[in-house]
């Protein structure tokens, strides 16, 4: 074993600690309960998870399941909001790194462009949210969305754009190739 010692260290947890709210529920007093109120009066008792997560002390991350020596050493509990479809769609376009960016460059390689409808978005980020896989369920989608058609592309030299809209998410269609000789079609209608 080696020694360390952990005064100056900082621990950070994450994670769904599924079944962490109804805990805190028990203890607050939200609990669901059977009974004769009218359904208005149950639905104000009850709290959203989220709601119930902000009022996690440490006392409920030990009847959770943690030993006593790891929540010592957590002196501040947070909860963080859950994220809604227009967060799912932040985080497939807008950081450096965003997952359709890094799509787009992958296509990139073999001279196709990659267009995302902003009805796939949507329906990529109602999936997520279906599922609630949240934003790593977003990268499943994607991928699954897109596995056969990486494989199609590096052999056909003919492909100029790849166009994903809601169908392909909703998996009712595949994605629409578009021919170089179709571009120059179009080009020459307008």
């Amino acid at each position: 074993f080696i020694q360390l010692n952990t005064a100056n260290i900082l621990f950070v947890c994450g994670g769904a600690f599924q079944g962490l709210s109804e805990i805190v529920a028990e203890r607050v007093g939200k609990k669901r309960s059977v009974g004769f109120r009218s359904s208005e009066e149950r639905a104000a008792q009850e709290l959203s998870e989220s709601e119930l997560l902000r009022q996690v002390v440490a006392d409920d991350l030990l009847k959770y399941g943690l030993i006593p020596e790891f929540v010592g050493r957590l002196p501040v509990v947070v909860s963080v909001e859950p994220l809604d479809q227009e967060m799912l769609i932040q985080v497939l376009t807008q950081p450096k790194n965003a997952l359709l960016k890094q799509y787009q460059k992958l296509f990139g390689l073999d001279k196709v462009e990659l267009v995302f409808t902003a009805e796939a978005l949507r329906a990529a980020a109602q999936e997520a949210l279906r599922f609630k896989t949240g934003a790593r369920g977003l990268r499943t989608i994607i991928e699954d969305v897109l596995l056969e058609v990486m494989y199609e592309i590096p052999s056909r030299r003919d492909v100029w754009r790849c166009v994903i809209d809601e169908d392909v998410i909703r998996r009712r269609s595949g994605p629409r190739l578009i021919t170089h000789i179709e571009r120059q079609h179009e080009l020459r209608m307008t």
